[in-house]
């Protein structure tokens, strides 16, 4: 448990954060705060200013757009995101990737295993790394294990895209892009994926770009 001394600076700055208002500016790859990792929240904001941080990330979320984000995006290294799809995609896409809607949740000090030894590689893109895309191979079901912002225990399988996503948030948490895990020959900008790689699964994009798919 940190001591008061020791959460003072941290309050300090997440009261800061929120002053201004409004969705909170997204840090972007190459600022340190991305790859320092987090400390696992143990009550370090109380209880109505958690949730006021937690509000911030859900309007920051939506005025992105993104399907989460990770308090490091936002500067600040707890333990902590939100995550949120209402999956508005065309049935093939639907199917093929397993995307289907998610409600709003908050991740608390999450941790993921996976389930079974399947995976998954499709495009996947970060607020922190505007513009690209790439194929990123992930596990195709996950235990995700943690808390609520209530401090309820969360103990879930993900499948699909639910599971890539809280793959992709809980590595923000341990100071991860997903550029670290993916296959960089299929970098491309999203201008490129509009007019090329559209397709719900990348295997043009394998071929005619030269990389591997799992």
């Amino acid at each position: 448990m940190a001591l008061p001394s020791d959460r003072a600076p941290l309050v300090e700055r997440v009261e800061e954060l929120l002053a201004a208002g409004g969705p909170l500016p997204i840090v972007s790859a190459g600022d340190p705060v991305l790859r320092r990792g987090t400390e696992p929240f143990d009550g370090q904001l109380e209880p109505a200013l958690l949730a006021r941080f937690v509000e911030a990330l859900r309007m920051t979320m939506h005025a992105a757009p993104g399907v989460g984000v990770a308090a490091p995006q936002v500067g600040v290294e707890l333990r902590i995101a939100v995550i949120e799809d209402p999956a508005p995609v065309p049935e093939e896409v639907r199917l093929v990737r397993g995307r289907v809607p998610q409600p709003f949740r908050v991740l608390v000090n999450p941790s993921y295993e996976p389930v079974g030894d399947g995976r998954a590689a499709f495009f996947e893109g970060c607020l922190s790394v505007p513009g690209w895309q790439a194929v990123v191979a992930r596990h195709a079901s996950v235990r995700l294990t943690g808390q609520d912002e209530y401090g309820r225990a969360v103990d879930e399988v993900f499948t699909g895209w639910p599971a890539r996503i809280v793959q992709h948030e809980t590595d923000h948490l341990d100071g991860l892009l997903y550029l670290d895990r993916a296959e960089l020959r299929s970098l491309s900008s999203n201008e490129a994926m509009a007019e090329r790689w559209a397709q719900p699964t990348p295997d043009e994009a394998s071929a005619a770009l030269g990389f591997q798919l799992p």
